[in-house]
């Protein structure tokens, strides 16, 4: 005899309470596939739909508040609509939204970026971290005269072909479907923290760069081990191989340096996007003058033709997002704000970990600077995850987090500069809440 699912209390109460953004999602799913815009906005059985946004909170269509922790996929780093932001783009879109030519703000925005990152000798924009990460490679390939890209498992670098290989375990099955395996074929799959692994691949000669995520896999999930990013500096230096920082996340986040300045290992190039661009859509190859020289016109036929690195743009350096990004880089650039974010984020990892023991949840909390990470497995070990995590009880922590006022992104916290002692004390009570409402759903069993 089949048993009969047993209903969540989780989903009922949250459905309960969203019928108009449960509403919107039925209109979505039959214009946009699958009904969301990012596989990030997933979320079993719906997503929420927001109204409007300000500072650390944020309104749904169905009139309720959250503390937020998504800010922005992790670009808002000063909070939602912040008034300095704000008024920079007001002030601009009266100006020109897309003049279609070269305009003084990109010039101020690559000064800033240049005096902050310490390998941005040079910056060309783009319009997203997947874009930057993709140029980088490029540059990187056509600087050396080699094709072969070293990526370790469980860094993300965006959902372009050339880097959906070993994402998530299992590490060899592509991120993506419709990736021709010759393009795969040119990554070669790396665990984390193993610099004889690195150093073994580096020994083809064919390798052009190496590639991660300084701070660990995924934003910090699985974080690198100290001394790590000193010695791949060292040996791709001696292999003669680019090192390419993706500080999509961890740029003007760890410092106003990024991770690069925090650890104090300078790469040959660097991604940026999210912060660099204000929470605006941008982003930023940048790095030593050599490499990134690869992508600028000489006048010589042969060389403009065929040995530079071409790249487009319709919205490359766009002057509202110029504006954004030096607002929030202006505001960021002394560091003061990094301490008072920091701050808040050890305080609310220590109050998740207390909430999580009391509510008898298993799992761990854990993170750096203003990032939080709740896992339900526990910490990484050094290689990572090695089996798929439980998709469906992050989705029901994520119900239960939105049926007591706080939103998260599934795996990862983003705290910004604004979020206060009132809201982290209400985040605590939320998961609490939310950690004790799975429980008596029966979520926790068997674990």
């Amino acid at each position: 005899m089949t048993q009969t699912a047993k209903p969540s209390k989780v989903h009922e109460t949250y459905r309960s309470l969203h019928p108009n953004s449960a509403a919107l999602w039925e209109r979505a799913r039959g214009v946009i596939p699958g009904g969301v815009t990012h596989d990030g906005r997933h979320l079993t059985p719906f997503p929420i739909y927001v109204e409007r946004a300000q500072g650390s909170r944020k309104w749904d269509v169905d009139g309720h508040e959250y503390v937020d922790y998504w800010m922005g996929h992790g670009a808002l780093f000063l909070g939602h609509c912040h008034p300095a932001v704000v008024a920079a783009i007001q002030q601009q879109a009266a100006r020109a939204t897309h003049p279609g030519a070269c305009h003084e703000l990109e010039v101020r925005w690559a000064e800033l970026v240049s005096r902050l990152i310490p390998s941005a000798e040079m910056v060309r924009f783009t319009m997203s971290g997947t874009e930057a990460t993709h140029l980088a490679m490029r540059i990187a390939r056509a600087y050396t005269g080699r094709s072969k890209v070293v990526k370790f498992h469980g860094h993300f670098h965006g959902w372009a072909d050339g880097v959906v290989a070993g994402v998530n375990p299992p590490f060899d099955v592509p991120m993506s479907a419709g990736v021709p395996a010759g393009v795969l074929d040119q990554l070669l799959l790396c665990p984390p923290n193993d610099v004889k692994a690195v150093d073994g691949m580096l020994q083809r000669g064919d390798v052009a760069a190496v590639i991660l995520e300084p701070a660990g896999g995924q934003a910090g999930t699985t974080p690198t081990i100290p001394g790590y990013l000193q010695e791949l500096r060292s040996l791709t230096e001696r292999h003669g191989v680019v090192l390419i920082f993706d500080e999509v996340i961890t740029g003007f986040r760890y410092a106003p340096g990024g991770a690069q300045a925090y650890f104090g290992v300078t790469p040959d190039l660097t991604t940026l996007a999210k912060i660099v661009a204000g929470g605006l859509p941008g982003g930023a190859v940048v790095g030593k003058k050599p490499l990134m020289s690869m992508m600028a016109h000489r006048g010589d036929p042969v060389w403009d033709r065929a040995q530079r690195v071409a790249q487009n743009g319709t919205f490359n350096s766009n002057p509202l997002c110029a504006a954004a990004a030096i607002a929030t880089l202006e505001a960021v650039s002394d560091g003061a704000l990094h301490a008072r974010a920091n701050k808040a984020g050890d305080e609310l990892r220590a109050g998740l970990s207390e909430a999580m023991k009391r509510a008898g949840a298993p799992g761990a909390v854990f993170g750096e600077v203003s990032i939080f990470h709740v896992s339900f497995e526990g910490r990484p070990g050094l290689a990572g995850f090695d089996r798929p995590r439980r998709g469906d009880l992050y989705h029901l922590l994520r119900c239960a987090l939105l049926n007591n006022g706080v939103d998260w992104s599934n795996y990862h916290g983003w705290i910004s500069t604004v979020h206060t002692a009132e809201d982290l004390a209400r985040t605590v009570a939320g998961y609490e809440k939310a950690f004790a409402a799975m429980a008596a759903d029966g979520a926790f069993q068997g674990m």
